[in-house]
Formats: structure tokens, C-alpha cells, sequence
């Protein structure tokens, strides 16, 4: 396998934008150097990231759970872009190659990794959750079989959502939804419409969606929900064979698996209260299996499958691009009710931004 290492993009000197969080709402745009590719790593040209709530959670709260913010933190951790320039070891003719980006690092060696639960891995790296900085930069190194090439079949975006697809995928996975499955879904934002867009791609044949937003009601429906329902108000008859929580609410908790029947799976995927009151008499008279789930493992050949076919759609989840100057407000753009999913665009805007860059770095130092 032939191997080179072109010094153009991170050779001494060249710099690049990056949005750096220093405490809760207390974000800067700032220039820092292009890093270069160690041995196995490639250098990728940022293309698109998704905002997540785990960035907006950070960006408002500096924390979350035992992960707090301590030191200057890159967010992001849905991303795409293309390779730029390889390690030693790493071939080539990856350079110019389209990529998603699996944004966990594991050790590979912990018994958990050995086992192919990577996701477990007690010292995986995570994009984006401090201490690990994140992808909201024009340039980031990854290892290079975390790079995943996409095919021309899905966009930038797309690609960039590949991340939480693969969330969506894992919950499935765990639920056992399998063709002419019923399933239950409580919450209708970005992770609960991948959810419902791969319970439909995978064949179940009746997905009921719940959430207080009826705009994202509406766009469960066109991600192929078969029904939906305002939760709290509107009531859903029968049962099913799962019920995948994707909202953290401890109402809707308690009322999806109510809703299971006998030998169904609960799968909790939003990130809820700490403490959750169950009905157990009931869960082991019906014997039902709940489980949590923590990202995914193993998921990203499949997403990308998924997404290439056709079969699961992502750019109709986009409802806002912002560029590296404005991931302010994209971050709080969920605000609006009628927001699904944010991106932002290192390219756009990119001139100002870089005029600007050091001029707003020099105001934030000096407050």
C-alpha cells in the first residue's frame, strides 16, 4: 500500500477557524493551527456538521451529567468533509475522498471493545464532550478508519446525519423491530424522526409517534409514521410490539410502556431524569425487556447503505444552514418550533469570518 503526506494544508503557520466554547454561552470564533495527521490519521476539510442537543445542552450549561466543560471546548460531533492530506500509513489515493465521520474513538483493547461494544469502551474519545474537542472547525485529524467514504448519492449534509441515523439504527437494533413490527415512538425531534424514518426502511408496519410539537408531528408523518398523536391530549389504542423512547420525558416513559405488549421490548434512548418511577408488577407480568441505549456500535456501513439506497432520507431534516460565524445561532435556532435540524457550513461566509476572526478573538480576551 503506497503512503504520502502532503504538507500543504498543515504545514507551520497556515491557521484555521474554529468556534471554541470557553463556558456557557461564551462562544468564540477564533484562528487556530491546521493540525497535521499523525501515523494512521488522515486530515479532513470540514463540510457540514449537524447541531445536536448535546451541544446546545453544553453550550447553555456548560455540562452535562459527569462531562462538564473545564477548559476552551470544540463542539460538534455530526460531521462530514473531505480528506485533505494522510498520515504515514495510510494510503494515498484517499486524498479528495468524500467522508462521514464516526466521531468516537475507542481504545480497541478493553474487553468491551474486544467484544464489539465498542460504544462501552470506558476510554472511548468523543467529538465533542470535554475533554475531546469537537468538529466545528474548517479542518479536523481523525483515524482514518473512522472516515467513512460516502458515495455521490448523499449530499454533505446527509452525510453529516449519518451520525444520529446511526443512533436511530441502534435503537432499532435493540427494539428487535423487524418487518411487520409495531412500534411506538415517543418524541419527534432529529432522533425520533431517524428513528421512525428506519422502523419504516426496515419494514415495521405500524409506527406511532407522540410529541407536543405538531409541526414535528407533521414531519413524522412524512417520515413515515403511520400515526401520530399530541401527548397528553390525543390517545393511541392498542398495543405494540415496541415502545422506543426518544424524548427523556418521564410521562411519556410512563405511559409507552403501558402501552407494550406481552414479551415487548422498551428501548430508552432520550436522556431523562436520573430516576424513573416503572410500573414492575406489570413489566414482569407481561415480561418485558427494557433497555437503555448509549450511541451505537457497528451501525455506520449500514447507515450509509440506508441512505445511498434511498431507503432513508436525511436532507428533508435540514431546516437551517449557518456558517462558521453564525453557530451561535445555530445553536439556538431549536428554539423556533418550527426548526428540525441545524448544519452549519465551515464554507459558508468563510471570508468574513476570517477577516473577522481575530478582531472578535482580541474583544473576547479582553472582556
Amino acid at each position: 500500500m503506497s503512503s504520502s503526506r502532503s504538507t500543504r494544508a498543515g504545514e507551520p503557520g497556515r491557521t484555521m477557524t474554529t468556534a471554541v466554547l470557553y463556558a456557557p454561552r461564551d462562544l468564540r470564533i477564533e484562528r487556530r493551527p491546521i493540525p497535521s495527521p499523525s501515523e494512521g490519521e488522515v486530515l479532513v476539510r470540514i463540510l457540514s456538521v449537524g447541531v445536536c442537543g448535546s451541544d446546545v445542552h453544553y453550550y447553555e450549561n456548560g455540562r452535562i451529567g459527569e462531562f462538564v466543560v473545564r477548559s476552551p471546548l470544540v463542539l460538534g460531533h455530526e460531521s462530514s468533509g473531505q480528506i485533505v492530506e494522510v498520515g504515514e500509513g495510510v494510503s494515498s489515493a484517499r486524498v479528495g475522498e468524500r467522508v462521514a465521520i464516526e466521531p468516537g474513538e475507542p481504545c480497541r483493547r478493553c474487553d468491551q471493545c474486544r467484544a464489539g461494544r465498542y460504544n462501552l469502551c470506558p476510554n472511548i474519545r468523543f467529538h465533542g464532550t470535554p475533554p475531546v474537542d469537537g468538529t466545528l472547525s474548517e479542518f479536523v485529524t481523525v483515524m482514518s478508519d473512522l472516515a467513512y467514504k460516502v458515495p455521490d448519492e448523499i449530499s454533505d449534509n446527509a452525510a453529516a446525519l449519518l451520525e444520529p441515523l446511526s443512533v436511530g439504527i441502534w435503537a432499532n437494533r435493540k427494539a428487535g423491530t423487524q418487518i411487520g413490527a409495531s412500534v411506538l415512538i415517543a418524541g419527534a425531534g432529529p432522533i425520533g424522526l431517524v428513528t421512525t424514518k428506519v422502523a419504516r426502511a426496515v419494514g415495521a408496519t405500524r409506527i406511532a409517534v407522540t410529541d407536543v410539537n405538531r409541526t414535528r408531528l407533521s414531519a413524522a408523518l412524512a417520515s413515515g409514521a403511520t400515526e401520530v398523536a399530541v401527548a397528553g391530549s390525543d390517545r393511541i389504542d392498542g398495543e405494540f410490539d415496541a415502545f422506543i423512547d426518544c424524548s427523556g420525558s418521564s410521562r411519556a416513559i410512563a405511559a409507552g410502556v403501558q402501552s407494550v405488549r406481552p414479551a415487548g421490548s422498551v428501548v430508552l434512548v432520550g436522556m431523562g431524569a436520573d430516576e424513573l418511577t416503572l410500573p414492575l408488577a406489570m413489566i414482569q407480568r407481561r415480561e418485558l425487556l427494557i433497555t437503555g441505549t448509549f450511541r451505537y456500535a457497528n451501525t455506520w456501513p449500514t447507515a450509509i447503505a440506508l441512505t445511498a439506497s434511498g431507503r432513508v432520507t436525511l436532507d428533508d431534516l435540514v431546516t437551517g444552514e449557518y456558517g462558521l460565524g453564525e453557530v451561535e445561532q445555530a445553536l439556538n435556532s431549536g428554539r423556533d418550533p418550527h426548526s428540525i435540524k441545524a448544519v452549519v457550513r465551515p464554507a459558508l461566509g468563510h471570508t468574513e469570518i476570517a477577516e473577522g476572526a481575530e478582531k472578535k478573538g482580541e474583544r473576547q480576551t479582553a472582556r
